[in-house]
């Protein structure tokens, strides 16, 4: 049997700490015995979870009895962790001990510094954030959860779960993972990744290209140049590729093309409209190339992405 400590923060996430305790709590052997032993560490005997109050039985001491350590993310994930907790987390990893962010709890590896020179990822929403602050950190935004072995990361809230039922199957192979997934009412492996939930290229609150991002988004189905966007933009074809590159980290063909596909989600997902319907209607020049970029930048076909988002009140 395992043992698994789950790491009970400050303004942590409630559900990012239940989805550890339910997924390893409920898991059974063939025998009937259960799979985890289940502990909930903490500094304080009691941490503010949003709107719950949580009765801490066990201190940080208890992380040394843990085979895994589960971190949770906190409602503010760049509120640094205790001093206390940082050393906990460090002292763990150097008795290789497993530790694994649920969500937004990867800022607190990052900030221990478990995630130097590793894979991870993070809630989408919060990726550049962490990239800027944590560049010795190879991330990857697009994937539903990482494993490096003894480190874990895992996207936002549902892809705790993912990566729970990753390590049940790697603790005790397919089959008593598959029952766990049944009893949580999940898929064992979702296809894709977090790129698929992803909001692409929204204007940004701040910037100076408001007015061309605008007509971008009403022109994207058309067959656009870079020519055809400087003209709009009242500006040579260099500017607006510099300005595009300092205030969106993209090319202004490459946010057009996250236009066309944003667009396309939403046809898919709101729509009954074909897929070689909805690439013409959104300006990709073929149906091949759409379903290329499709996959290529969300890791899914169009026809799996209606199927998980499509909304079941279309008529």
């Amino acid at each position: 049997m395992y043992t698994v400590a789950v790491l009970a923060l400050p303004d942590a996430i409630a559900f990012d700490m239940a989805t550890a305790i339910e997924t390893f709590g409920r898991v059974r052997l063939p025998d009937g015995r259960p799979g985890y032993r289940l502990l909930v560490a903490g500094q304080e005997p009691s941490v503010q979870a949003g709107p719950l109050r949580l009765a801490i039985d066990e201190g940080l001491n208890a992380l040394d009895r843990a085979d895994l350590i589960v971190v949770p993310g906190r409602n503010d994930p760049f509120a640094p962790a205790s001093p206390e907790v940082l050393a906990a987390l460090q002292a763990a990893a150097g008795r290789k001990t497993r530790i694994a962010s649920i969500c937004v709890g990867a800022f607190s590896l990052a900030e221990a510094g478990l995630l130097d020179g590793r894979d991870a990822t993070t809630h989408w929403l919060v990726a550049d954030e962490f990239a800027s602050r944590y560049p010795a950190i190879r991330l990857n935004a697009d994937v539903l959860y990482t494993d490096s072995g003894d480190i874990l990361t895992s996207a936002g809230a549902a892809s705790g779960l993912d990566l729970c039922l990753h390590i049940v199957e790697r603790d005790y192979g397919t089959a008593i993972a598959a029952d766990a997934a049944r009893l949580a009412v999940a898929p064992l492996h979702r296809p894709g990744g977090q790129a698929q939930y992803i909001v692409r290229n929204r204007p940004p609150s701040r910037t100076t290209l408001g007015r061309t991002l605008a007509w971008i988004e009403a022109n994207a189905h058309r067959n656009l140049a870079l020519a055809d966007i400087a003209e709009a933009a009242g500006m040579s074809a260099r500017t607006l590729t510099r300005r595009f590159k300092d205030e969106t980290g993209q090319s202004p063909m490459q946010w057009v093309s996250g236009v066309r596909l944003r667009h396309a989600q939403e046809l898919l997902e709101t729509t009954d409209h074909t897929v070689d319907r909805i690439a013409a209607q959104t300006g990709f020049p073929s149906t091949s190339n759409f379903r290329a970029q499709f996959g290529q930048v969300l890791g899914v076909t169009p026809g799996a992405y209606r199927r998980v988002f499509r909304a079941q009140t279309v008529a």
